[in-house]
């Protein structure tokens, strides 16, 4: 029986999430302008030769290739070329605790493999940010508010976040007791 083959999708993403699956691969899960929230599956990503080695890590932006699953949300990750490591993230644990809250932020109010839209752009720019900066109370509390406009709740800002989805990312309170005032 002949398979008809499966378009490759190509795109630039941000890892936002990474698991080990099975002794050699990764889950990576990838916030995308054009995709969304997308989680792949990186086959063999944990060999020490494998063509992925070095190029997946947390905050990394990069050029993908994947194919869309037919039967799940999981897709398979076929090439990734680096474009930005964000190296600047990792220069503090209070750089690298405000993007995993941002991220998460993000991913608490979008629905897996809906378009990111203003939402993306938001999370792009608050990484590159922190890339930079340390994140202070200031930008902290900037990243929320306009991520409450985006979602239609006005001003409510961050109570709005927490009304509507039921609750905020719990690492958001570790974050304010280590930034600058």
């Amino acid at each position: 029986m002949w398979r008809q083959q499966r378009p490759v999708e190509k795109t630039i993403g941000t890892v936002i999430q990474l698991h080990p699956f099975q002794e050699t691969s990764l889950i990576v899960q990838w916030s995308t302008q054009d995709h969304g929230l997308i989680r792949t599956v990186a086959k063999g990503a944990r060999r020490p030769k494998s063509g992925f080695a070095g190029k997946l890590d947390l905050f990394f932006k990069l050029e993908m290739d994947f194919i869309l699953s037919r039967r799940s949300a999981l897709h398979t990750l076929r090439e990734v070329a680096l474009l930005d490591p964000r190296l600047g993230v990792r220069g503090s644990y209070v750089r690298t605790l405000g993007a995993a809250y941002f991220t998460k932020l993000i991913a608490l109010v979008v629905e897996e493999g809906a378009p990111l839209g203003e939402l993306g752009n938001l999370l792009e720019r608050g990484l590159d940010y922190l890339a930079k900066e340390s994140p202070t109370r200031k930008a902290i509390f900037f990243f929320e508010e306009e991520t409450a406009k985006m979602l239609g709740l006005g001003d409510r800002g961050l109570k709005g976040i927490g009304e509507l989805y039921g609750r905020i990312p719990s690492i958001r309170k570790e974050l304010l007791q280590k930034v600058a005032k």
